[in-house]
């Protein structure tokens, strides 16, 4: 997965895997954009079984669904104008990326770095599908955002843009200009001042492609960073790290959707297994070679659901131990309680009160 240096046009495809999940980073940061911006925390979390305790935990793991359902709220929260999705992606440095970012850090040159960032691109936060590409001297990142919904999908292209932009100008060291930017979605009406002042060019707007032009005159020069060692830790942890996330991403995933499908209704292993076309033995030992159990994917899917239902709504908390599948209500607030500490009318009087975060 090199970045092209013979053949005109050669592509290298590095396609987004949204099934990977991802570190809770980006989307804490998406909040503290919107929550400065005024839009409350309950707008931005609404649907997605998220809570801030959780993305305060490095260890907790976003699905891409999760975050493009904060994307939506707060686009839909912020009245989306051109230009939003260029602001938040500033906001991303190598730092937001953990391991991967330093692998990038680490890198002897600019080329290389793009090579280790394409190689483990289902690290980062991007939705787009990005492609790098040769065309004479120049080396084209093409950013593809086809497979994220419509209505997020100027916001997304933007904002991976941005990030890239950012990325690259602190790999150099220096404010490196781009040679050209060019996206498929039109102008805005009210100039493109906002874009040009982040991007460092004023882009091209209804081009074919969304794009990245690099300039081929910094991409061999040495990095300031670079270190060999830690370069090779550093790819051999992200090597371990994506292969870990794409485990837990297989069945586990699966049977969080069956979960998800119907609440109300506990789910057990003969009926996760009939649903998976497996026998029930052989969903137990896959689960646990992705070091999850039935029993703990039901918790996670109740104890994220029980949250979002008992914060961003005014349900009793009867009806949220039966749209969880608890026929006892005591049995529900004895589960919430280990869970959180407090019983379920508790947690929702002191969230409210603001004495304690979600």
């Amino acid at each position: 997965m090199a970045t092209p240096k013979g053949p005109r046009d050669r592509e290298v495809p590095a396609v987004i895997r949204q099934a990977i999940p991802r570190s809770p980073a980006s989307a804490a940061l998406l909040i503290e954009f919107a929550q400065a911006r005024g839009v409350a925390l309950a707008t931005c979390l609404k649907g997605t079984r998220l809570t801030m305790s959780a993305l305060r935990n490095p260890a907790t793991e976003v699905t891409a669904q999760q975050e493009l359902r904060l994307i939506a709220n707060t686009v839909e929260a912020l009245d989306y104008e051109p230009g939003l999705g260029i602001e938040v992606g500033h906001q991303y440095h190598l730092t937001t990326y953990g391991i991967w970012g330093f692998a990038l850090i680490s890198s002897p040159t600019l080329r290389n770095a793009i090579d280790v960032g394409l190689r483990f691109v289902g690290l980062t936060f991007a939705f787009c599908r990005i492609t790098a590409r040769l065309h004479d001297d120049e080396v084209w990142l093409v950013l593809d955002p086809d497979e994220v919904p419509v209505a997020v999908r100027r916001f997304v292209t933007e904002r991976d843009s941005a990030a890239i932009k950012n990325l690259q100008q602190e790999l150099v060291g220096q404010s490196v200009p781009l040679r050209r930017v060019t996206y498929t979605f039109p102008p805005p009406a009210d100039g493109i001042e906002r874009y040009t002042e982040m991007l460092g060019t004023a882009p091209v707007f209804g081009a074919d492609e969304n794009t990245l032009v690099i300039d081929p005159l910094y991409l061999d020069e040495p990095l300031t960073q670079a270190n060999e060692y830690a370069r090779a830790l550093a790819q051999s942890q992200c090597r371990d790290l994506l292969n870990q996330r794409e485990a837990r991403a297989g069945l586990s995933g699966q049977v969080r959707d069956l979960l998800l499908a119907d609440p109300t209704q506990p789910l057990t292993l003969e009926e996760a297994a009939r649903e998976l076309h497996m026998s029930s033995r052989t969903v137990r030992r896959l689960l646990a070679a992705e070091g999850t159990s039935l029993r703990a994917l039901t918790n996670e899917i109740r104890e994220g659901l029980a949250e979002e239902l008992l914060i961003t709504g005014r349900m009793p908390v009867a009806d949220v131990a039966h749209r969880l599948g608890y026929t006892e209500v005591s049995s529900f607030s004895q589960a919430f309680r280990r869970w959180k500490g407090l019983g379920p009318r508790e947690y929702r009087a002191r969230v409210s009160a603001g004495s304690i975060s979600r």
